[in-house]
């Protein structure tokens, strides 16, 4: 009985660390955007620099990685029309993809677009907001790059 409290305190302990981590809740850094299928131009390019002080790996886990800040870089709200929804990172550092979906999933990417460059596709895609964090793979520092919001392509 005193294992099982324990192990549900750390449980516990854990998510409240994730939750402080990532915080959907704060204002995006790089502003927020509202699309609905079919926008122009497409892709939807923001400039921004990439990393941040928590390491994904250890606030949220499974495929996550790299380095992102606590607030997230931007604010999507996104009504889909009957194409995909593509977010995706173009940049010179090796650069990673944490997103926190309409669902109150996390999905993570590194490597999934051109070279270093992460991607995420939905092929039908949710209606909502989605926070996006845009990160570097190693600690060393921020990097400039550019987020890419498309129906049509990945970087």
């Amino acid at each position: 009985m005193l294992r099982t409290a324990a192990t549900a305190l750390v449980g516990v302990a854990m998510l409240a660390s994730t939750a402080l981590a990532q915080d959907y809740r704060l204002n995006p850094i790089y502003g927020t955007v509202s699309l609905r299928g079919g926008f122009t131009p497409d892709p939807y390019v923001i400039n921004l620099q990439s990393g941040g002080q928590n390491n994904a790996a250890y606030t949220i886990g499974g495929s996550c990685v790299g380095y992102v800040a606590t607030a997230p870089d931007v604010r999507l709200h996104f009504q889909p029309g009957s194409l995909p929804l593509i977010i995706s990172v173009n940049s010179g550092a090796d650069t990673t993809l944490v997103i926190n979906g309409p669902d109150g999933r996390w999905y993570c990417n590194d490597d999934g677009g051109q070279g270093l460059n992460p991607s995420i596709r939905w092929n039908n895609p949710m209606p909502g907001q989605y926070d996006i964090w845009v990160g570097t793979y190693a600690s060393s520092g921020n990097a400039n790059a550019q987020l890419h919001i498309s129906e049509l392509y990945s970087q």
